[in-house]
């Protein structure tokens, strides 16, 4: 199958370049990783870029919840990738021609807010830095548009597949509440632990569901971490995650082939602890910390060329 190649990411129509100085800070990361500079990301940006990303989601043919059953993909292989920003509209007016866009009551971009449970000792999130398999997530999540909330366990298996069991509840608590205690007792791998709900990822999710393939995208913006006392965002990165019921041809890895972008990404949760933790070890993640400067680093470069800021400021150190 070939899919038509994407055109040197030019502006989509409509969108003019900007000018002006972009205030808000990246986070610092821990252990000694440096982040592009500070000063100069934020709402121009990132509002400049959403209206581009708009424009690009108006091709999109919908595909309702209902109709997403077919490809719910509970049992699955995913592989992700770390995506500059500045290059989501031109990834986005390739993929309308073979995806569709999840639409719940006309809106495209939905809410999600996350809170992740894990011992006080984080024993959860040291399995997965030491490359442990047979391991685990526990989460609950709240989709906002619709208020709905299930209270979710990952196994990520032996074999690289993700299995992922929920149950709805009626609100998320830090604390575990008896049926939900129930069921994690299914998993003694976790259940037995004494989980604590640790901190909160915040983001947009744009969700595509392939025409023609078995095979979903949920590609996730704004990314926030928060806890009781920190709260670190990401609004230059974007995750995107190809599920599939197995390793197969798609469309998603051919357009990323294109457009030299790598598959390769860092779990959220592990993302959201390397930064509301940063003492905890994260040695094998270092790695991790280079693919987000990187991807920074290109939103910047992308977003100086194609939306020139004021040439006296200099974004990257």
């Amino acid at each position: 199958m070939a899919f038509p190649p994407i055109d040197r990411f030019s502006d989509p129509p409509g969108i003019t370049p900007i000018t002006g100085q972009l205030p808000v800070g990246i986070a610092q990361p821990p252990n000694g990783a440096q982040p592009v500079s500070p000063q100069r990301y934020g709402a121009m940006t990132t509002n400049r870029f959403q209206e581009a990303i708009e424009q690009q989601l108006s091709q999109f043919d919908p595909i309702s919840l209902d109709d997403m059953d077919a490809v719910k993909l509970m049992d699955r292989t995913d592989t992700k990738f770390l995506v500059p920003l500045a290059r989501l509209p031109a990834l986005l007016d390739t993929f309308s021609a073979h995806y569709r866009l999840l639409t719940i009551h006309d809106t495209q971009q939905c809410r999600y807010q996350t809170l992740y449970y894990d011992t006080a000792d984080l024993r959860l999130y040291h399995l997965h830095q030491s490359g442990k398999l047979n391991r685990f997530k526990v989460r609950a999540r709240t989709y906002v548009e619709s208020a709905i909330s299930f209270f979710e366990v990952k196994h990520k298996n032996n074999k690289g597949r993700t299995v992922k069991k929920r149950i709805p509840q009626p609100a998320v608590s830090p604390q575990l509440s008896a049926p939900v205690r129930d069921f994690l007792s299914r998993f003694p791998e976790c259940g037995a632990l004494p989980l604590e709900g640790l901190f909160w990822i915040d983001y947009t999710r744009l969700t595509l569901v392939g025409k023609q393939t078995a095979e979903r995208l949920t590609i996730d913006l704004n990314l926030t971490f928060r806890n009781d006392t920190k709260q670190v965002g990401y609004p230059e990165l974007v995750i995107i995650e190809l599920k599939q019921n197995r390793a197969q041809v798609s469309v998603c890895r051919q357009v990323m082939k294109q457009a030299g972008l790598r598959q390769g990404g860092i779990s959220k949760y592990c993302f959201g602890v390397m930064n509301l933790y940063p003492s905890v070890k994260q040695n094998n993640f270092k790695r991790h910390w280079q693919a987000i400067r990187k991807t920074q680093q290109q939103h910047a470069a992308f977003a100086t060329t194609h939306y020139p800021l004021n040439r006296n400021v200099s974004l990257v150190h």
